[in-house]
């Protein structure tokens, strides 16, 4: 059996955090209106679930249902009508405190091709899923699928896919349960887009291992009062972080997003946490081989800064895993922006990095982006854009992904073509591109 991480005190009621946690699943259209079920298992071993037949989409605080350790029911209406399968878990994994079922429509299509996706597509996906697992068939509702359920976590599986049916995810905490299937979910969406261009490649055990013991060491410093430069950055990554959480270009465990305050100094997204609930105050500022007191910034603050160092153009950085992008990283297929003008105009020539490049501590990453390639394919883990500004960059990361799912969806269609030379000749002409 996996262990799972000692989850952090939750201040929010299980009300609360249970309606909120359903509000963004339907949000990222992740769940039905009808579909997917959520509960909490506290310490007096009250279970807080989700109530059966009411919209999920506008969820209130008062519709979340408490079934006391006795079987008395509190609340409005009756608990979801899966709620026999939410004890099975609980029963055998005490260490487990929430669960997550829905109908993600990338994990339902792999329940009803009775096979589980693997998780081995990135470093962070096989990591956050824990053993994943899968579930026979039985009636929804009934004992029969608590019994199945059950058996596959019981065995030491965290994520479970369920046979004609959908997915159930466990965790230390309803965050932490979220996160799981979310990150299963983008790796089962990967696997689907990847397998239309290309064969997809898994790592193995030596690779998963690269990334072992990549924290980020740095001396803690106090900084001075911040300038309004820093306020504005603050302002302006908070605001674009949670804005590509919520069009999918970021997902809430993967990614990092950074911009340039001055010399040798720069703001970064923080480690582990989730990055649409962030806020200025969680930016971490970075200046030398020191970070401000407090606070741990993302691992991959080593390669940014590098890129910042050897290009002072750039002024902002995302690392990012929008799904159709991240499907040409995990294939050999070749990833052209000469297929509309806006592609090319704004990501030139997408250079692909091996793997494992961005977790040296060389500097070597910061030799595959230049000016006349922004954006690069970092090989089972995403990709990498920079820009002018935190604007730029975003705006780059949008057209990367749009151009890749129109291409992935081009190759159902016909022949895919990209623009002539000739054409690429004019646009240069046009936009001065050099």
């Amino acid at each position: 059996m996996n262990s799972l991480p000692t989850a952090p005190r939750s201040l929010l009621h299980p009300r609360d955090e249970i309606m909120r946690t359903m509000e963004r699943i339907y949000r990222y259209r992740m769940t039905t209106t009808s579909g997917g079920n959520l509960s909490i298992h506290n310490p007096g071993g009250d279970i807080w679930i989700t109530p059966a037949r009411v919209d999920k989409g506008s969820l209130t605080r008062q519709d979340i249902i408490r079934v006391t350790p006795d079987g008395v029911v509190d609340g409005p209406h009756r608990p979801s009508s899966e709620f026999p399968f939410h004890q099975a878990v609980y029963a055998v994994r005490p260490d487990i405190r929430a669960v997550v079922h829905a109908h993600p429509v990338a994990l339902v299509a792999f329940s009803i091709c009775r096979q589980t996706p693997d998780t081995r597509l990135f470093h962070q996906a096989h990591s956050v899923c824990g053993r994943t697992g899968f579930a026979p068939y039985a009636l929804p509702g009934s004992e029969q699928l608590g019994r199945n359920i059950a058996a596959a976590f019981q065995a030491g599986c965290d994520s479970v896919i369920l046979e004609n049916h959908g997915v159930v995810v466990g965790g230390t905490s309803l965050s932490h349960a979220f996160q799981r299937f979310e990150a299963f979910e983008f790796a089962a969406k990967t696997v689907i887009k990847g397998r239309q261009i290309g064969e997809v490649r898994y790592l193995a055990e030596e690779q998963l291992a690269l990334v072992q013991g990549r924290s980020v060491a740095l001396d803690a410093f106090d900084p001075a009062a911040p300038t309004a430069l820093e306020q504005e950055l603050r302002r302006q990554l908070q605001l674009f972080v949670r804005r590509g959480c919520r069009q999918r270009l970021l997902i809430s465990t993967e990614g990092s997003f950074s911009a340039r305050l001055g010399e040798d100094a720069f703001l970064i997204t923080p480690t582990q946490q989730d990055r649409e609930s962030l806020e200025i105050s969680d930016f971490v500022l970075v200046q030398g081989n020191r970070c401000e007191t407090g606070k741990q910034a993302s691992r991959a603050a080593v390669a940014h800064q590098a890129i910042y160092r050897k290009h002072p153009q750039v002024q902002a950085i995302v690392c990012a895993h929008p799904v159709n992008a991240t499907a040409f990283s995990v294939t050999a297929s070749d990833f052209d922006t000469r297929m509309i003008p806006e592609s090319y105009v704004f990501l030139r020539d997408v250079r692909r990095v091996p793997y494992g490049v961005q977790y040296r501590r060389d500097g070597s990453i910061a030799d595959f982006v230049t000016a006349a390639s922004p954006a690069a394919i970092l090989e089972n883990d995403g990709v990498l854009v920079t820009g002018s500004s935190v604007l730029d960059v975003f705006d780059r990361l949008e057209v990367l992904e749009s151009t890749a799912e129109a291409v992935i969806n081009a190759h159902a269609i016909g022949k895919v073509s990209a623009m002539p030379e000739a054409v690429i000749r004019e646009l240069r002409a046009a936009f001065k591109l050099g």
